[in-house]
């Protein structure tokens, strides 16, 4: 099996609070999903997160890592945020991940900044708050009409003008056709954006409403986000490799990670605190897209230690690899204690198999964290007629630390972890 981690081109935190809608987070070390009170009305204003990849790595990893028709047929991809802090949470959280449908830069604010304008995206706007384009709210024509009106059209009570107007309906981001022939529209066919409340500034991003994940934590869960967005990368691999359009194809703007519509809208209560590690962290946990596939083979000659003690000990390792390298472990198994035969060869030179349930883990050496747990589907080790091995690609671990591979195997007397301090650096 393989893991292939990208970490993200951009990514930042749009806040509605009223102090912060055009404050741009682009460099801030922290993600947040929260809601801000007020500083004179109490009521609380939710934030979201905007996070892109490159689209290069993607398609390459997509087309030439994978195979398009590996990753089509069983590949997993998964958004995976580190939780930083946590405060005041209900029982039950969800969270949901839409691909955007606009552009948006990163910028280079931080939630401290002060004025808060900057040169990246905010709640209002997708690019830089003194020229760039704000998100589209109400759209006819192409011209955003958040704070632009049809001439003859009362913005507050939506009365009908001499041309054709539209209506604001109840603040729920759409319009209606009132009289004459102009075609006009909220936005993009397929997505949605702002928030369902009077409250609350329009503006957040625009998505592809129908193309959403959910991703829900209970009490004591681990509030790691692993959203599982392989039905969206597909999408976007069909406008990639075949120029679809949605509902097709999607274009690769990144996502919006948010608290569900109701929610958000609900402006008298706060669900807590959601904080995680960005791009821009000093620490071992910025966010990753996780590619996991099903690429072993079982290719042996010899048949597999069903019992008794084993040694296994990892060869050809180099110990140090560059970040790009693309490397394959072997794996030399023998018995622990060897039946006595007379032989003209050592017994020590025999090619060893596993089971085909065996597989491999990789942890952090100083942290302990498990960057690639056992998987039963997805860590697999393979076999050929030199022994077993795994194929390994150092693209996605942090530079200058070192791991740890461990080795499990499942055989007719249970389950043994092999943990004999088989270390490799990564360095830049």
């Amino acid at each position: 099996m393989a893991y292939y981690f990208l970490f993200p081109e951009i990514d930042t935190t749009l806040y509605s609070h009223p102090d912060r809608l055009h404050l741009n987070t682009g460099r801030d070390e922290i993600l947040e999903i929260v809601k801000e009170i007020g500083s004179t009305d109490r009521k609380h204003y939710p934030s979201r997160i905007l996070i892109k990849f490159p689209t290069k790595d993607v398609t390459n990893i997509i087309r030439d890592t994978i195979g398009s028709e590996k990753f089509n047929a069983g590949a997993s991809c998964s958004i995976q945020l580190y939780s930083t802090e946590q405060k005041n949470l209900t029982q039950i959280l969800n969270v949901q991940a839409y691909p955007l449908s606009q552009s948006w830069d990163e910028g280079s604010g931080r939630y401290s900044n002060l004025p808060t304008g900057s040169d990246g995206a905010s709640w209002i706007h997708r690019h830089d708050s003194d020229f760039g384009n704000k998100w589209i709210n109400f759209q006819a024509g192409g011209v955003d009409y958040s704070e632009i009106y049809y001439p003859g059209v009362d913005p507050a009570n939506g009365v009908n003008g001499t041309n054709g107007g539209f209506i604001i309906d109840g603040y729920n981001t759409y319009s209606h056709l009132l009289g004459g022939t102009a075609n006009y529209t909220t936005f993009a066919n397929n997505t949605t954006g702002s928030v369902s409340s009077s409250a609350i500034s329009h503006g957040g991003g625009t998505w592809y409403e129908n193309e959403g994940v959910t991703q829900q934590f209970l009490q004591g869960n681990s509030l790691d986000i692993d959203l599982n967005i392989t039905p969206q990368l597909k999408l976007q691999s069909a406008s990639f490799f075949e120029g679809k359009n949605y509902p097709l194809g999607l274009p690769n703007y990144g996502f919006v990670l948010k608290q569900p519509d109701s929610v958000e809208a609900d402006t008298t209560s706060s669900f807590g605190e959601l904080q995680y590690f960005s791009v821009d962290t000093k620490t071992i946990y910025p966010p990753r897209l996780t590619f996991r596939w099903d690429d072993s083979v079982h290719n042996k000659q010899g048949s597999a230690k069903q019992g008794g003690e084993l040694n296994l000990n990892l060869y050809g390792n180099k110990e140090e690899y560059n970040q790009n390298d693309e490397t394959t472990f072997r794996i030399h198994v023998r018995d622990k204690y060897p039946t006595r035969e007379f032989s003209t060869t050592s017994n020590y030179l025999n090619v060893g198999y596993l089971t085909t349930s065996s597989y491999y883990s990789i942890r952090d050496a100083h942290s302990e964290q498990e960057i690639i747990p056992f998987d039963d589907n997805f860590t697999k080790i393979s076999a050929d007629k030199d022994g077993m091995y795994f194929k390994f690609y150092m693209k996605g671990l942090q530079p200058e630390r070192y791991y740890r591979i461990l080795f499990k195997h499942k055989n007719n007397e249970g389950i043994t972890i092999y943990d004999n301090d088989y270390y490799f650096k990564v360095i830049r």
